[in-house]
């Protein structure tokens, strides 16, 4: 088969699977094993696009990667070595794990920025374990570094929440606030020492005040 008519097939195989006209069990799976073959790739593609981009041209990436090399013990850092691309099977954009570096989650990134914000909340991660040697397993620690993460990273910013929560849903009034620290009692919900929701809730207030207005390594933060 040329290559014009592997592309035709391929063109007729997809209007099937969409429409469901002619298409066998058989095929179904066969198509959905490639187009998710297929997008895979893509995503990887684009999400190590953008974080190259991102380590080289943020100004947020670039100065949070600074501080981190300089608190490290590790001379030869190489960030792209550190942060790697993956498909994820849960609802969250990236991880931080102290011993292997961050995960970006390529099926989950909507775009660059949202890669940036994501990138920026595990970095923060990441400055905090240099810092202080984070116990993530102590649920005071594990909420007072998502606190800093959330509000620091930018991903509570206006416009942001304003997206993710739907239009006119988001209260201009302490929205950064309130945006901060929802997210961070999800987070600490998914803690294995955490008892349930009220637990998290609060964990999350008796670190609040410190942590919220703790912006190390920034002198102030703009909201």
């Amino acid at each position: 088969m040329s290559k014009e008519d592997k592309g035709i097939e391929w063109w007729r195989r997809t209007f099937q699977y969409k429409t469901g006209l002619g298409l066998t069990s058989e095929l179904k799976a066969q198509y959905e094993s490639d187009y998710s073959t297929i997008l895979n790739k893509k995503q990887c593609i684009q999400c190590y696009k953008d974080r190259d981009w991102m380590l080289s041209y943020s100004p947020m990436i670039r100065f949070m990667t600074q501080r981190i090399k300089q608190i490290s013990k590790d001379d030869d850092l190489k960030f792209d070595e550190k942060i790697i691309c993956d498909v994820c099977d849960n609802t969250k954009s990236g991880g931080y794990h102290p011993d292997f570096g961050i995960l970006l989650c390529q099926n989950r990134l909507r775009d660059k920025w949202h890669l940036e914000d994501t990138l920026s909340h595990e970095l923060i991660h990441w400055y905090d374990q240099l810092k202080w040697e984070v116990d993530w397993l102590n649920l005071k620690h594990h909420a007072c570094s998502e606190i800093r993460a959330s509000n620091l990273s930018g991903e509570c910013r206006f416009w942001q929440e304003f997206k993710r929560r739907g239009g006119f849903t988001f209260k201009i009034a302490k929205g950064q606030q309130e945006c901060v620290k929802r997210r961070a009692i999800l987070s600490v919900m998914g803690n294995p020492n955490c008892k349930d929701k009220e637990h998290a809730e609060r964990i999350v207030e008796e670190v609040w005040e410190s942590c919220f207005n703790d912006t190390r390594p920034f002198e102030q933060i703009y909201k």
